[in-house]
């Protein structure tokens, strides 16, 4: 268990940290959400993945990763954050073959992240976002807002340096 959430850890640092040119085409990079908290009561992406609970697997990727840093790093980011429960639909032996392989897991990580901060209301607006890791993720506004294939269960998570939105399964580039 401590593995996953190490992974989770490091994926999360991944994604945020390698965010800067996708935000400036997102049009989002340094703006700040009008109805956020203020900056006193929010977090950096990794904090507010790990006091939520539900991304332990996520941040023991972005531990193992060695993402971390990155994630707390001042971005903005846009991290598509899957659960643990997302995680856990992978094949069996996934996880754990994927913390032994750094490389394929920054890939991954970094998959789930935009640089930027796009908010829902801007993801809405999209057919695709260009991801830290490169290539363009599609987004599918048919049945919900479906991002990479995985399906968008919330939104708007806002954190100091980016913002968060839950997914329900992992995307692999």
């Amino acid at each position: 268990m401590m593995k996953r959430y190490k992974l989770t850890i490091a994926a999360l640092a991944m994604t945020c940290a390698l965010g800067g040119a996708a935000a400036v085409q997102a049009g989002g990079y340094g703006s700040k959400p009008k109805d956020a908290q203020a900056s006193t009561t929010m977090q950096d992406i990794v904090t507010t993945a790990v006091a939520a609970g539900s991304f332990k697997t996520l941040v023991a990727a972005v531990q193992a990763a060695g993402l971390v840093d990155l994630l707390k790093s001042e971005g903005p980011f846009t991290v598509f954050a899957p659960t643990d429960e997302a995680f856990a639909k992978l094949p069996a032996g996934t996880v754990e073959a994927l913390l032994k392989d750094q490389a394929k897991l920054r890939t991954i990580l970094t998959y789930h992240v935009v640089p930027g901060r796009v908010l829902a209301a801007d993801v809405v607006k999209l057919k695709e976002a260009k991801t830290a890791e490169g290539r363009a993720v599609a987004v599918d506004l048919k049945d919900g807002v479906k991002v990479g294939g995985a399906k968008v269960i919330k939104t708007d998570i806002f954190c100091t340096n980016g913002v968060i939105h839950i997914i329900d399964s992992v995307m692999l580039p």
